[in-house]
């Protein structure tokens, strides 16, 4: 198990500087980016890196490889990193990323926006930053997940959140608990006060006998905590629930009966043994859809694009960086995908005289077809460099009729 501790708190980084609006963001899709960059970094670059970062840079590259080299079965991730030209000094940095992370030439736009769909279960439609002229080379992460509760929620009146609710005016129906499969619990924190916590599960997926599931932790706090401290306790609770059951909850037999702007808390005559809690909720459904510009000082965007700009040779390297987020939150089920992106560009070169040469075959030539076979750019089995077919070429033909027409499923 990798350690939560740095990705939660590039996320209170993260939701601080967004602010507290609606929205909907992958602080870990960002952190991921970071940290794949994280080992071009040297001196001073490094350090304030490893600072956003909350860990040594290759710590959370190895960090950032495990989690996109084994991705989680209900959590689909993808990386990519896209060049103008490959650079040799890129390369090493380049062979020490994930053996998932896709790598080529730049593609056009409408390739990125194609890449960011298929990568988000169509839930992203377009890539979050455009592809200029002077855009040297781009890097994405991609997560997404679409689930199905294991027990799907009830059906309420809106005016079961509360005289005090303004959406209870608002809204005519909400999501309410069922009876079994969900959790509720009081948890105190130090950044949030008393909280009301609901927990639903996705139905899990077995993969090697190992159960893979998604845990979707709802953290309230009264009005007045300001969001990024509920943020910061929801990042707590939510680690919690899954590592360390139990740590946080309050029993109801601790906390005073009456009403507050989180809960009602009552004593009914029933049979039951011993000091029984019982705990059921209502929430409302949501969605949000975000694009967040990562650009902002203190995201740790700028530090990378510098370190890729001191390993190229080339410092002062301008850059774009920005974020496309969707969620819903609804009766049946939970789905969110996040693109985050990051481009270095560079300033046009001058005009100069470039000469360009169209090679022509028009007499008899030869043709040699040599077999391949390698790991890592290195020569790896016994056909690698075998010629396995030859040809002169002495009589052209015609093109066929039947290839004039373009074939869209052979084109790319």
């Amino acid at each position: 198990m990798v350690s939560t501790g740095p990705v939660a708190r590039y996320a209170e980084r993260m939701h601080h500087l967004i602010g507290s609006g609606h929205h909907i963001a992958s602080p870990l899709g960002a952190w991921l980016l970071l940290a794949l960059v994280g080992p071009a970094a040297t001196g001073r670059t490094r350090t304030e890196l490893e600072e956003v970062l909350g860990a040594d840079a290759d710590r959370a590259a190895a960090t950032a490889r495990t989690l996109l080299d084994a991705p989680h079965p209900l959590v689909a991730s993808a990386s990519a990193l896209w060049e103008r030209t490959a650079t040799d000094a890129l390369a090493e940095w380049r062979a020490a990323l994930p053996k998932s992370t896709e790598t080529g030439p730049l593609p056009e736009q409408a390739a990125l926006d194609a890449w960011a769909r298929e990568r988000t279960m169509g839930m992203i439609e377009k890539f979050p930053l455009t592809v200029e002229p002077d855009t040297l080379l781009v890097m994405a992460t991609a997560l997404a997940t679409r689930i199905t509760w294991a027990s799907p929620f009830q059906v309420a009146s809106a005016d079961a959140l509360g005289p005090g609710s303004t959406w209870a005016g608002e809204l005519r129906r909400v999501l309410r608990t069922p009876w079994h499969g969900h959790t509720c619990w009081i948890a105190g924190t130090a950044r949030a006060g008393d909280v009301a916590v609901h927990a639903a599960q996705a139905k899990p997926e077995t993969v090697d006998g190992r159960a893979a599931g998604l845990l979707v932790v709802s953290v309230a706090a009264l009005p007045e905590v300001p969001a990024s401290d509920v943020l910061a306790a929801a990042h707590e609770v939510a680690i919690n629930a899954t590592t360390f059951p139990g740590r946080g909850r309050r029993s109801l037999y601790d906390l005073p009966l009456g009403e507050t702007p989180l809960w009602t808390l009552r004593e009914e005559q029933t049979r039951a043994f011993g000091r029984e809690e019982r705990l059921s909720a209502v929430l409302p459904c949501w969605t949000a859809e975000s694009r967040h510009d990562l650009t902002t000082k203190g995201l740790g965007f700028d530090r990378a694009v510098g370190a890729l700009g001191e390993l190229m040779g080339a410092p002062g390297l301008g850059y774009e960086a920005a974020q496309a987020a969707t969620a819903r939150y609804g009766r049946y089920g939970f789905e969110a995908a996040a693109v985050t992106a990051l481009a270095a560009v560079t300033g046009l070169p001058p005009e100069a005289v470039v000469r360009v040469a169209d090679l022509r075959f028009g007499h008899p030539y030869a043709v040699v077809a040599v077999a391949t076979d390698t790991r890592d750019g290195l020569p790896a089995g016994p056909w690698h460099g075998v010629p396995v077919y030859s040809a002169w070429v002495a009589r052209p033909e015609e093109l066929p009729e039947a290839d004039l027409a373009d074939r869209p499923d052979l084109l790319s």
